[in-house]
Parts: C-alpha cells; sequence; structure tokens
C-alpha cells in the first residue's frame, strides 16, 4: 500500500474535527514534516485561528517515532488529550493501518498519592503520622474537601487532581499528595502496585505521544534524571512561556518558615547534638532575614554568608544522621524519614547553591506583606541550559502566536540558546541550524482590529497619579458600551482604574482579578457584554473571549519589567557589560512578548472585530515603539482619538443589534 501523503492525512484529521483547511495549517503541517525529517529545529509562529495542534500533531503522528508535546497550560492539554489525539487517532487510523497510543504525564505532585491517604499524613510536632480526615472537621472547607477526594479514590482510574472536579484548595491537595522527593518509591511502598503516578509514568513508556507540562520538561532537562521516556521529536507549544517555566523550575527559595520546618520534622529522627546544630542555625538565619532589605545581594553580606554556611553543615551533618538513627516508636517511619529528608535536602541544596556564589546565578531577597521574608536565587539566563539539554539528539519544534518580536525570531531564539537564524553559532556550538516560518492567522487584521495609542496623553511615570489615562479609559469604555478587558502592568493599577470607574460609570460593572477565581471572572465577563475585565499578568495571556464580549481591549502603558526587578535588571547589566543593548535584550522584549499576547486577546474568531488601546504614548513616540509595533498583529493604526470613539460606538451599535436580533 502506498504511504499516505501528509495533505491527505491532513484533509482527514481537519475533517474528522468538523474544521476546514487554512493555509496557514498546511504551510506549518510541510514544515514540521521536514523538520522530523531533517532532524532539524523550527520555530513556528502561527496566529489565533490557525489550527496549529493539527498542524504540528499530523506530521509527527504520521512519522511514526515517539513524541513528546509540552505545553504550558492545563487547558491546553486537556484539550490534546480529550479532543484533538482521539479525534486525529481515529481519523488516520484507516490510512496509517495503527492506532497511536497517547497518554498525558505530570509531576509526582500532580497525583493522588494511596499512602498519604490511607496511612495520614507526617506530621511536624508529633512523632509519626496523623488522620487528616479525622484533624479536619467534617463541616470545614478543608474536611469537605478532604472527604470528596477518599469517595474521588475509590472512582478515578488517573488519580490526576486535574481530573477532580470541582477542584479543591492547594491545602487539602497538600494533604494527600507527595513530591517525587518525599515518595517512598515503587518498591517501598505498601501501595506501589496500585501508585497512579507510576502507572501515569508506564502509559508514557507506551506511548507514541506523551502530553506533558513545561515544567516537567524543565526538571527532566534540569535534573539529569530522566522523567519523560527516550524520545526522537520534541514539540513545545506555548512556547513563548517556555523560558519563564524553566527560569522557575531553576529558581531556589529559602525562607525562616521553610527553614523551621525541617528543623521539626529532622528533631526527633536524628541525634540530640545535629537537631540542636539546625536549630542553632535556623535561628541565626531567621534574626538575619529580619533585618536584611529587598533587592538584589551582588555580594552576599559577611553576616548572611555565616549563617548560610552554618545552615548548610547543619542539613549536611542531618542528612547524614537521619540514615543512621531508628526509633521503631514512630509510626511509618520510613514516610516520615522520608519527609523530613526532602525538607533539610531542600534548604541545604539551596543555602549551598548561594554560598558558592556562581557569577551566572542571580540572588536576591524579598520581603512580601503577606508571605514574609524569602531569599531567592535564579539562573542569569537559562538560554545555555536550554542548547545544551533541549536541543540536543532530537528535533524540536517550537510554536505559538507570538514568537516573531519585532519582526524576526533572533530575539526568542536568543533566549533559548539559538544563533541568529541562518548561521552556525559560534565555535564550538554543537546545536545544527534552525528555521523560522510565520504561517499567519485566518483573520484579516486590518479590517477586524484598529490599534490605537493614545498620543496626547502625558508620559506615564512610575507609579505616578495618571488622573488624564483614567479619563481616556472611562470615555473608551462608553463608547464602547462596556466589553473592555483592561490590561494593567501592576495589580495596584488595576485596583485603583476599578476603584475609580466604579464610582464614575456604575452603569457598567467592573471585575477585578483576585476578587474572584479567574475562571469565574472569565465566564462573568463573557456573559454580560456591558461588563469589564481589569486585571495583570494571567489576564495578557489567559483570555479567550470571542464574540461582543470583548470588543476593546486597554493596555494602561507598555509593559517593561520594574526597574528593581532583581532579575530582570542582572540580565539588562550582564547584556550590556558584553557590549550589547541590554533595553532592548531583556525589558523591549519582555514588553513586546507580553504587548503580542495582550493583543491577541481582541481577534479570537472570524467575526470579532474591536481595538486594542494603548494608553502610552511611548508606543507612537519612542525609537523601540517600532520595535514593539512590529511584534503586535497588523491591526489599522491611528492615534485619532475621535476617530477611534466613532469606530466603538458603530461596533457596538452592530453588536447591540445581533444581540437584539
Amino acid at each position: 500500500m502506498t504511504k499516505p501523503s501528509l495533505p491527505e492525512l491532513l484533509h482527514a484529521a481537519v475533517t474528522a474535527v468538523g474544521g476546514t483547511e487554512r493555509p496557514g495549517q498546511v504551510a506549518m503541517a510541510e514544515a514540521v514534516e521536514q523538520a522530523i525529517d531533517d532532524g532539524s529545529h523550527l520555530l513556528v509562529q502561527a496566529g489565533t485561528g490557525t489550527g496549529k495542534s493539527l498542524g504540528y500533531l499530523v506530521p509527527a503522528l504520521a512519522h511514526g517515532e515517539r513524541v513528546v508535546v509540552a505545553t504550558a497550560t492545563l487547558a491546553l492539554q486537556r484539550q490534546l488529550v480529550e479532543r484533538d489525539l482521539p479525534r486525529t487517532v481515529e481519523s488516520l487510523h484507516p490510512l496509517l493501518r495503527r492506532r497511536p497510543e497517547f497518554a498525558m504525564l505530570k509531576g509526582r505532585s500532580n497525583y493522588l498519592c494511596l499512602h498519604r491517604l490511607h496511612e495520614g499524613v507526617p506530621q511536624d510536632e508529633e512523632e509519626g503520622l496523623f488522620d487528616q480526615f479525622e484533624a479536619a472537621a467534617p463541616t470545614s472547607k478543608l474536611g469537605q474537601d478532604l472527604l470528596r477526594v477518599r469517595d474521588w479514590a475509590d472512582e478515578t482510574e488517573t488519580g490526576d487532581r486535574d481530573d477532580l472536579t470541582p477542584g479543591i484548595s492547594d491545602r487539602a491537595w497538600a494533604q494527600v499528595s507527595v513530591s517525587s522527593r518525599e515518595c517512598l518509591g515503587a518498591s517501598k511502598c505498601a501501595y506501589g502496585a496500585e501508585c497512579f503516578a507510576e502507572m501515569a509514568r508506564e502509559r508514557a513508556k507506551l506511548a507514541e505521544v506523551v502530553v506533558t507540562n513545561h515544567a516537567l520538561l524543565a526538571i527532566d532537562a534540569i535534573e539529569g534524571a530522566p522523567v519523560l521516556p527516550q524520545h526522537e521529536v520534541l514539540i513545545v507549544d506555548e512556547a513563548h512561556e517556555l523560558v519563564s517555566r524553566v527560569t522557575g523550575v531553576a529558581t531556589g527559595e529559602l525562607t525562616p518558615g521553610q527553614v523551621n520546618r525541617a528543623v521539626r520534622r529532622a528533631a526527633k529522627l536524628v541525634n540530640e547534638k545535629a537537631a540542636d546544630q539546625l536549630q542553632t542555625a535556623a535561628e541565626g538565619f531567621e534574626r538575619l532575614m529580619e533585618l536584611a532589605l529587598p533587592g538584589r545581594l551582588e555580594e552576599i553580606p559577611e553576616d548572611l554568608g555565616y549563617a548560610l554556611m552554618a545552615l548548610r553543615d547543619a542539613c549536611r551533618t542531618v542528612i547524614s544522621g537521619i540514615g543512621a538513627t531508628r526509633d521503631k516508636s514512630v509510626q511509618d517511619e520510613d514516610a516520615v524519614r522520608k519527609q523530613a529528608l526532602a525538607s533539610v535536602e531542600n534548604v541545604h541544596d539551596v543555602a549551598e547553591r548561594i554560598t558558592n556564589g556562581s557569577e551566572w546565578d542571580v540572588v536576591w531577597y524579598e520581603r512580601h506583606d503577606r508571605f514574609g521574608a524569602s531569599l531567592r536565587v535564579a539562573p542569569m539566563s537559562v538560554s545555555g541550559l536550554l542548547r545544551e539539554k533541549l536541543f540536543a539528539d532530537r528535533s524540536v519544534v517550537l510554536t505559538s502566536a507570538t514568537l516573531k518580536l519585532g519582526g524576526d525570531f533572533n530575539g526568542v531564539g536568543a533566549s533559548l540558546g539559538l544563533a541568529p537564524e541562518g548561521t552556525e553559532g559560534t565555535e564550538g556550538d554543537d546545536v545544527p541550524q534552525w528555521k523560522g516560518i510565520d504561517v499567519g492567522s485566518p483573520f484579516d487584521y486590518r479590517k477586524q482590529g484598529i490599534l490605537y495609542v493614545a498620543k496626547h496623553l502625558a508620559r506615564p511615570a512610575r507609579d505616578g497619579d495618571r488622573a488624564d489615562m483614567l479619563d481616556e479609559l472611562t470615555e473608551l469604555i462608553q463608547a464602547a458600551g462596556g466589553r473592555t478587558l483592561g490590561l494593567f502592568s501592576s495589580m495596584r493599577g488595576a485596583q485603583l482604574a476599578a476603584e475609580e470607574l466604579r464610582s464614575r460609570i456604575p452603569e457598567f460593572p467592573i471585575l477585578l482579578q483576585g476578587e474572584e477565581t479567574l475562571g469565574e471572572l472569565i465566564k462573568n465577563f463573557a456573559a454580560d457584554p456591558k461588563t469589564c475585565l481589569f486585571g495583570t499578568l494571567s489576564l495578557w495571556q489567559g483570555v479567550d473571549v470571542p464574540g461582543p464580549s470583548c470588543q476593546l481591549v486597554v493596555m494602561d502603558k507598555i509593559p517593561f519589567p520594574r526597574p528593581d526587578d532583581p532579575l530582570m535588571s542582572a540580565r539588562q547589566k550582564a547584556v550590556e557589560d558584553a557590549g550589547g543593548n541590554g533595553f532592548m535584550a531583556v525589558a523591549a522584549t519582555h514588553a513586546a512578548l507580553l504587548m503580542a499576547q495582550g493583543a491577541g486577546r481582541l481577534v479570537r474568531a472570524s467575526g470579532d472585530r474591536g481595538v486594542v488601546a494603548v494608553l502610552d504614548q511611548r508606543l507612537a513616540t519612542a525609537r523601540y515603539g517600532s520595535y514593539l509595533k512590529a511584534s503586535l498583529p497588523d491591526f489599522w493604526f491611528t492615534t485619532d482619538r475621535n476617530q477611534v470613539r466613532k469606530s466603538l460606538a458603530a461596533i457596538d451599535a452592530a453588536a447591540q443589534q445581533t444581540e437584539d436580533a
């Protein structure tokens, strides 16, 4: 039988999901097929509505090698496993003459731990385990959540937290899950044969397509111990998030609460001398954390350095001693010991990393009103790590609606450790050449959207009062008849705007991030066209509301990182020290990515119309403005406020006619 062609396979898959083929999707599928065949690397920008999931799934399934697909969001993971993959596999079966298996794989803490569920949870203040079901009042939220988990445990096939609906609190889930460090291991656990996490791993080993998340991909790359099965092809969807997710996994944190927890957990498992040494070191660390001032620590203060070394050495002593002391009076001693060891090892590793003082790490101190003081350490850059670990020995395809910043892929490529497109990189690099393609979007952005810059407004000052901006925002919302997604560069800015506009225009309800769950906010925003939704970071990327409820997207100002952001400022300085333009490489790239994501909230379907309004004159007046504009969808551009109000009013009137019909 002749091998089916890619167009035949794509047509079958698109038909199965009730879609229509799009030129961009075809171009993407062909490019992915070529990259897989060549063993090369590909960056694909595919706009909203392209159908990029099928654009990479069809050529990947046709190739017949094991593929790992890593995504940033739960929503896309579920879409792939519950909708796209089942339909695609069934539609391709008659042509491929096989049904490729697929599986989802997440980190261990995402799965219900049967040992925790049945044997109890190690308690810091007491020996052994305690029954969390008895400890929590049945009428409390925690008690109700735990009882729901116990009932769910008898019926779930996956033990995956995300399959428990409605969800439960993080506090409740912590009572019935373990981290990889806390896990006893299948061979030592009484429930190893039934373990949900182990079963997920086994399914992944047998699957041709494994769907996972960026965090697990990062752990697989960073920690050296493979958690993902061997694979020949890696596809990273929502790839604009990858660098920040990898950075998050590679970031260490020390807090007084975390250290004291380690002290309590280890106290009865080691001899008195070792316990006292750790207690004394913890007290010294806590005293210094109360005195420290927020900000980057380019040099570790001498007294803090001594405190961290004392903490590191005390942890090392405890780690050695935990294995030497046995106490049969401790209920389920192995589980208690494992949790204590995980806590102490984490403190040891972060303290040692900071005291080692790598030039490639950034260390800073933070004080949070709610969470208290913390010491954090993160890599200056993850580009070298990604170049070495991600792109070796496999073909990598990275895709997103926003990868092409300022007109090319080189900014994103550099953050991933890739040399400029079309070059071989520096001498000694072992990274093959890569290709970037923009397959466009099925939407006609110039006809569907307007990019408006409020050039007449005063240049925004950091945390300054912007009365003129609030006046402009009020008028825009009135012209649009509500229907507004307000994207703010800070939570404080969103709160001030919501408070002010609720009194100015009470006829338009203002929803504010943090006042309800994100899911509820988006649901309520979509349900009532007169409603507005204000918020910060997660709204710039996490809102998908096609139709008349979102016809005005407002950005209060260009979302540059704060000048006092320790990690961003360190990265910017490093670029400048190397002779580059730190502002453009770090701050402008960061802003461009967020603005591209934010502008992408406007047009989500072919019938959508509206305005993206940037209330920051710098987009039209500053030299870097052209770079930022080139990163956005190709909307019709204007600074004419009267024209924009007329357009919004016309869009609102058309939407009302449709709603009334």
